[in-house]
């Protein structure tokens, strides 16, 4: 199965993630780390060339070709991306903890292109002093105390307008979209903004992240997108100097962080805080509907709609692939690479490898909990974990198999999905009554 709109740029359980970000860290710490070490590496074999690969056949379905190339090696060298693909999850979760290594600042980064240099694409330290900037807004209390209730009356307005346009409403862009672009809108205080407009920006911005193939056209919609975003902060931060709230354009006005930062970490937001939730609660809607004994089991226990959730981020990771660069000559995975190489780390094939996960390529919610990769891990874990799964988790989800107990997908209308770096559902029409 597929997942997104892009063309193109997870919490670590499959069960309960705890709010507690020690609790949390305390379980990450169960997956062995490895660490840089002065000792030069062993020998490693050179890289197999995948030169069969395309990026259309990635867009398409890329789970066949992570197999395959899984199984070869843990690390190609794809030519169609101009890169390294790193497949396997032992290779992943070691450049995961080892930020001296494997370096988020990458040359010619098309994040960076795109968006600007968001903490995304830094390393420690510079990158904390960005992340803990977003520390007061996203951390588990204020999305109890404060969010929760916006996002309930956000699903309940934007569920009742998929309801009022009747049966063969598309579940992607009728409801999950909206849903969580006005979230999104609301938590970051774009006052100045539509959720109509987070949306558009949310996906220009992404394609750029993700432009492999360098279309000119998807460059020249990202810029315009960027310099709106630019114009619409430098407004709300004027604006929240003198009118303090919860949101996170509020937070950072405050803050003595150079303004290209802020305008930076603001498009990162806009692209991962948008896409993952939206594309995370249709992927999962969309395969409970497919396995009606699984969702006869998470209709009768509430508490499973986290665990879907959960199983939903493994099985299609909403971000598939994000960059790294080797700082130093290395052996990863068996494989030799130069100083200076640039990686894919695919969170996607990753989450596959069936030396982790049993029957991988199943949505299966009765698994046995492992930690997986679909929201990064070490210093790079995602900042927005808490806030997805509370939009998704314990709101949409539970709201929208009780209001609608016969939705199903509907017969007559194709449901698609496609996407790489990133994936999502692209198309999903429903009927319910």
């Amino acid at each position: 199965m597929s997942n997104q709109p892009n063309t193109a740029t997870g919490c670590p359980f499959t069960g309960e993630l705890p709010s507690d970000p020690a609790e949390l860290a305390a379980l990450m710490s169960t997956v062995p780390a490895t660490h840089a070490t002065d000792a030069p590496p062993a020998p490693g074999i050179e890289a197999p060339v995948a030169d069969w690969v395309t990026i259309e056949d990635l867009v398409r379905d890329p789970f066949p070709i992570y197999r395959r190339m899984r199984e070869e090696a843990p690390v190609h060298w794809v030519p169609a991306v101009n890169r390294y693909m790193v497949t396997s999850y032992a290779a992943c979760h070691e450049i995961e903890q080892d930020e001296a290594t494997y370096s988020a600042d990458e040359r010619n980064s098309l994040m960076k292109r795109s968006m600007g240099h968001s903490m995304l694409r830094k390393d420690n330290p510079k990158h904390q002093v960005d992340r803990d900037a977003y520390g007061a807004t996203l951390r588990p209390g204020t999305i109890k105390k404060h969010w929760n209730a916006i996002f309930e009356a956000n699903n309940e307005r934007y569920l009742g307008e998929l309801l009022a346009k009747g049966p063969g409403s598309d579940f992607v862009w009728d409801y999950a979209a909206p849903y969580t672009g006005e979230n999104l809108r609301m938590v970051m205080g774009f006052k100045n903004a539509t959720q109509q407009d987070l949306q558009r920006w949310s996906q220009t911005l992404i394609d750029g992240t993700g432009n492999y193939a360098d279309d000119p056209e998807v460059w020249a919609t990202a810029a315009a997108s960027s310099d709106e975003v630019d114009t619409a902060v430098d407004e709300m931060l004027s604006h929240y100097v003198g009118n303090p709230d919860h949101s996170l354009l509020s937070g950072l006005a405050s803050m003595p962080i150079p303004l290209e930062a802020i305008r930076a970490n603001i498009k990162m937001t806009i692209g991962g805080g948008l896409n993952e939730p939206r594309d995370v609660l249709a992927t999962t809607v969309w395969a409970l509907l497919n396995n009606p004994e699984q969702l006869a089991a998470v209709k009768a226990e509430p508490r499973l709609h986290s665990v879907a959730f959960e199983e939903s981020v493994r099985w299609v990771a909403p971000i598939g692939m994000y960059p790294r660069e080797t700082t130093r000559d290395t052996v990863l995975g068996g494989v030799a690479l130069p100083k200076g190489a640039r990686l894919g780390v695919v969170l996607g094939a990753a989450n596959r490898d069936p030396d982790v996960f049993e029957d991988p390529e199943a949505f299966n919610i009765f698994r046995p909990k492992k930690a997986h990769l679909g929201f990064g891990g070490g210093v790079h874990f995602c900042a927005g974990t808490w806030i997805a799964r509370a939009q998704v988790a314990q709101v949409a989800m539970p709201s929208v198999f009780e209001k609608l107990p016969h939705l199903r997908l509907d017969p007559s209308s194709e449901t698609t999905d496609a996407g790489w770096v990133f994936r999502g559902m692209t198309r999903m029409p429903v009927l319910w009554g």
